[in-house]
């Protein structure tokens, strides 16, 4: 009997030590990510417009850096994987503030590609301000309002807010410390809160009242003629940097012919509304997944020319890299290129 019992205590206790293994080594939070080779996916599929030119032999493909919260397990196995790179948490932020701020880069990049795109192919169009909403949590100057990244404001002190210049006018002649109400959208339901104002300093370095949130601002581009307006499919991707390849087939519909010519164009680069191509981080993961799904060509902004060249190099891609500054450059590219056979 008493070796019954201690066969089922030692079993008890090797259970209890495994789940706390387990628990520590595959849940536990640890202060660092893993970056390491994402996707290369079509953007056609992403990218819709009524009377577009659906005509593409080819694809245009955005790229991505996978962004994984490590456990115990990947830190240890990440020295034997060549494509991995570990880097440590910004400490000021949670992973909330992390996620909102990444969907929002998305939707401002998706606004400037329109837009470059629009002006490019001669589209009229108007810029209209949907909503703003929080990003994330001062750190210097710490909220006293019960804010939620991802909250929309709706109205400060009873006046509305859509847009962000609709923000200062709201606490105009008020002090720290001053009580107002703040109407916000959560989860699509109203919350009402008052919330004490704190001391901000704006980017003049003035000190004055605020809420002590960092904000958005999120556009809707509107074409004049709406047969032309752009819509993108719902995405789980964030950050900016596949502006340059939304630009890219948002002006292929617009215009006729194929400029992909049967091509796989892989690519990456913010994009602003003048066309200009902005540098993006990660692009020696981004080459990697390009080259995986089989690209041809890839458009990098010029900044990261060195750094993507040196990776391809590394894992013998055959990959045509084309350095860009303007989106002018790509275009010429592209209307040089030959017609796959």
């Amino acid at each position: 009997m008493r070796q019954s019992r201690s066969i089922a205590i030692k079993a008890g206790l090797y259970v209890l030590t495994m789940a706390v293994i387990v628990y520590v080594v595959v849940f536990m939070n640890t202060p660092y990510m893993i970056n390491q080779p994402g996707t290369a996916e079509e953007v056609k599929p992403i990218v819709s417009i009524e009377s577009g030119d659906k005509e593409e032999k080819g694809a245009f493909m955005l790229t991505t850096v996978s962004v994984s919260y490590a456990n115990l397990w990947m830190l240890a196995t990440s020295p034997f994987n060549k494509d991995a790179e570990v880097v440590r948490k910004e400490p000021d932020r949670n992973d909330a503030e992390y996620e909102t701020e990444q969907r929002y880069y998305m939707s401002s990049s998706q606004s400037s590609a329109v837009m470059a795109a629009y002006r490019k192919a001669g589209v009229k169009y108007d810029v209209v301000s949907q909503y703003v909403f929080i990003i994330g949590l001062s750190k210097e100057s710490e909220p006293k309002g019960n804010f939620l990244s991802g909250d929309i404001i709706r109205a400060v002190n009873g006046q509305p807010v859509k847009r962000f210049e609709d923000l200062a006018p709201s606490l105009q002649g008020k002090k720290p410390g001053d009580i107002v109400p703040v109407q916000l959208s959560r989860d699509g339901k109203t919350v009402e809160e008052q919330v004490e104002l704190v001391q901000i300093v704006d980017a003049e370095g003035i000190r004055k009242a605020g809420l002590g949130v960092s904000v958005g601002e999120v556009l809707k581009v509107e074409a004049a003629d709406k047969a032309k307006e752009v819509t993108f499919a719902d995405t789980e991707i964030g950050g900016p940097s596949a502006g340059l390849m939304f630009t890219l087939e948002i002006y292929n519909q617009l215009t006729p012919g194929d400029l992909t010519k049967g091509h796989r164009i892989a690519g990456t680069g913010t994009i602003s509304e003048d066309g200009t191509v902005g540098p993006i981080g990660g692009v020696q993961f981004k080459i990697v997944a390009a080259e995986r799904e089989k690209a041809e060509i890839f458009f990098v902004p010029e900044a990261n020319y060195k750094d993507a060249k040196a990776k391809a190099e590394k894992i013998g891609s055959k990959m045509e890299l084309v350095p860009v500054k303007k989106l002018d450059d790509a275009l010429n590219y592209l209307q040089a290129l030959k017609p796959k056979a």
